[in-house]
């Protein structure tokens, strides 16, 4: 049986919290010993945003990792975590490489979006800046419930509720995210890589501007 790079036994024994939305914490869910070869295959990601996983490039060490985050057991052990119905709910996931100063605005994800996962893939996070606060509300970044360290295969898994406010003090520089979403049906995960394609073009064109903030 082939050995995993996250850790299912981590994420199972992970406490979840219920209020005011369901979310868990996870430290090292991808096992540290794997995460050399994924950052080394991880995605060139040269640009602000979110990118579709079906436009990088990538290596093989990265590519068990997305297959992992995607399989049966994972899906199963977020359903039990998080007390959700995943069945026949497809699956999107974006990679981030840069972080801009416009990023980290107070928001909710789209209600399409079921269920989001963040996994970290930085080396360990020194900035003060850039942490990802959970938050009670939408006014206010210092009204946290928790932050969470975007270093070393940490991991983030909430409920997407109305009410699952998040965001960050902006921090400008290499900030490596994997964002995957259970999401309400196909046509959501057509839609949403169309509108990642487009804004990638003119990210590109641009040389990363935009015309407006990315918040996830």
């Amino acid at each position: 049986m082939k050995t995993l790079p996250i850790d299912l036994d981590a994420f199972e024994a992970a406490p979840a919290a219920r209020e005011p939305f369901a979310y868990a914490m996870v430290p090292g869910f991808v096992k540290r010993a794997a995460m050399p070869a994924i950052n080394a295959d991880y995605p060139l990601v040269t640009h602000p945003g979110s990118f579709p996983l079906p436009t990088l490039k990538y290596g093989p060490a990265f590519a068990e990792l997305m297959d992992a985050i995607q399989g049966p057991e994972f899906t199963r052990a977020v359903e039990k975590k998080l007390g959700i119905d995943l069945t026949g709910r497809p699956t999107m996931v974006t990679a981030r490489g840069i972080s801009a100063a416009r990023d980290g605005q107070i928001h909710t994800d789209s209600r399409t979006k079921l269920v989001t996962v963040l996994i970290y893939m930085n080396n360990d996070w020194e900035a003060k800046t850039g942490r990802l606060r959970l938050l009670r509300g939408p006014g206010d970044l210092e009204d946290m419930i928790a932050e969470v360290p975007p270093d070393q295969g940490t991991l983030l898994v909430f409920k997407n509720e109305p009410h699952a406010w998040h965001g960050f003090h902006p921090f400008e520089g290499p900030r490596r995210v994997i964002q995957l979403n259970w999401v309400t049906d196909q046509g959501v995960v057509r839609r949403e890589q169309f509108r990642h394609r487009v804004s990638a073009f003119f990210k590109r064109l641009r040389g990363g501007a935009s015309s407006a903030p990315e918040r996830m």
